[in-house]
């Protein structure tokens, strides 16, 4: 594991989020300061999140890092501990 699959698994939760309607483009960009066009980029795989910018979506998403790690990725963690 490391960031840019965190990085990735954090816009592939984004992408289904906003596939599912939960949230759109346009919402997300508003709260979270950043314009429409951008999160469209972004979710298209044109651009990418800075890490203060992850962070404030995390925090807005009311997320934790763990959450985008699966189960079996954790106990694997854990055994090689």
């Amino acid at each position: 594991m490391n960031f840019a699959e965190l990085h990735r698994r954090l816009v592939d939760h984004l992408r289904e989020r906003v596939r599912s309607g939960e949230i759109t483009e346009r919402s997300l960009g508003r709260t979270i300061s950043v314009s429409q066009p951008h999160i469209h980029n972004v979710l298209k795989g044109k651009r990418t999140f800075s890490t203060a910018m992850a962070d404030v979506i995390l925090r807005h998403l009311e997320l934790d890092l763990v959450d985008l790690i699966r189960p079996d990725e954790l106990l694997e963690w854990r055994r090689r501990r």
